[in-house]
């Protein structure tokens, strides 16, 4: 069937329905008809047999919801079906004829160009005219941000700076000085060339000489050299989400490239570098630090405060003889989990040495030491040395 037939014949009236009909009406007519003409009621019957023949090729487009929605737009666009025959034809009354209109006609075999270029993207059809109209997705674009410590856990807001490529505006996106670019002879409009790779197949590549855009520009545009495509800066506000990584990439759908013809922006992919903090670390969702503790605190036991990123202070139990080196966990005190929920805060024990003593506190770590003279911490130590 082609886009012309598409376009010139009555569909609702072959099958008898109203332009609203339902499916349900669609389906019940076109049952009826087809048994009224079917080749195996009417045989040696011609008319019968291309009556059913139209009846089949109208509810091959009207019983299919996406043709039938082509069908009708094509016909509003176009006067339904208005068209007439050019001259020497029949009940000719306009000065012009449907092969003119769709660039080629009967003769050309195809869509050369004209409004061919609006059934290829109306209709999907194929040849050059409909691959040279499709839309064409803008290319993805990969950014950096440098974030605090404090920043990557809480989220942030931050200004982007990027640079990408975008439809010129010298040129309204043509390449051509001019607004008037022409169809590329190579690929003849389809962006693509095809070349063997044996076996009987063929692959296609993007064509040399228009970059696979199907268009060549005459007169090239002074700004972007008949690319139709010009370096764009743009300054944008990227929300980065809370508990981030170092060197974590975050993907943002729709914040690349503009698209050709109408096509989708591509995305924006963001590299997260994480500064360190003076204080915190970070384990996976959970939060570390290390805090202090004198050798008293550690031998007697008590309580000790601690600090928490961006919140109050919290108080942990130091239980009695607690070692240097000792991990205790402060719950929901972390970063962020994709879920919202927060991870824990590490808390590592240090105990402190001290380096100047007082007279009194020298007194009395003397008479600790005296106190445990019989004690060898290293004992265990010497035997497990001989027993290795």
């Amino acid at each position: 069937m082609s886009t012309k037939d598409f376009i010139e014949k009555d569909y609702y009236k072959v099958l008898g329905v109203p332009k609203d009909a339902t499916e349900a009406e669609i389906k019940k007519a076109y049952r009826k008809l087809a048994r009224e003409f079917h080749p195996d009621a009417n045989k040696g019957n011609a008319r019968a047999e291309e009556r059913f023949k139209e009846i089949s090729e109208a509810n091959d487009v009207l019983g299919d919801p996406k043709k039938r929605k082509e069908y009708d737009e094509a016909r509003a666009l176009f006067g339904n079906g208005g068209f007439r025959p050019g001259p020497g034809a029949a009940g000719g009354s306009f000065n012009f004829d449907l092969g003119d209109l769709f660039g080629g006609g009967a003769q050309g075999g195809g869509f050369g160009g004209g409004l061919g270029d609006v059934f290829g993207g109306l209709f999907n059809r194929g040849g050059a005219a409909g691959t040279r109209t499709q839309p064409r997705r803008g290319q993805d674009v990969e950014s950096e941000v440098t974030l605090s410590f404090t920043e990557a856990i809480e989220g942030a807001t931050v200004p982007l700076r990027m640079s990408s490529q975008a439809p010129c505006k010298a040129c309204s996106g043509t390449g051509d000085k001019n607004g008037t670019p022409s169809v590329c002879p190579t690929c003849v409009g389809t962006g693509q060339v095809a070349r063997g790779s044996g076996g009987g197949f063929s692959l296609t590549d993007p064509c040399p000489d228009c970059k696979g855009r199907g268009l060549i520009a005459e007169h090239p545009c002074l700004e972007c050299k008949g690319s139709g495509r010009a370096k764009s800066s743009r300054t944008m506000q990227v929300r980065i989400p809370a508990g981030v990584t170092d060197g974590q990439r975050i993907r943002l759908r729709g914040k690349g490239a503009p698209g050709e013809r109408g096509g989708p922006a591509g995305d924006l992919y963001v590299v997260v570098h994480v500064g360190e903090h003076p204080v915190f670390g970070r384990k996976g969702d959970n939060l570390t630090v290390t805090v202090p503790v004198t050798f008293a605190e550690a031998a007697l036991g008590g309580e000790v405060r601690v600090p928490t990123l961006g919140g109050p202070a919290v108080t942990l139990k130091l239980p009695p003889g607690t070692p240097n080196g000792r991990t205790m966990r402060a719950r929901g005190k972390g970063a962020v989990r994709k879920d919202g929920t927060r991870g824990d805060l590490l808390v590592t024990v240090e105990v402190r040495v001290p380096t100047d003593l007082s007279g009194k506190a020298r007194d009395a770590l003397e008479a600790y030491r005296e106190a445990t003279a019989g004690e060898d911490p290293r004992a265990e130590l010497f035997e497990a040395a001989k027993g290795a």
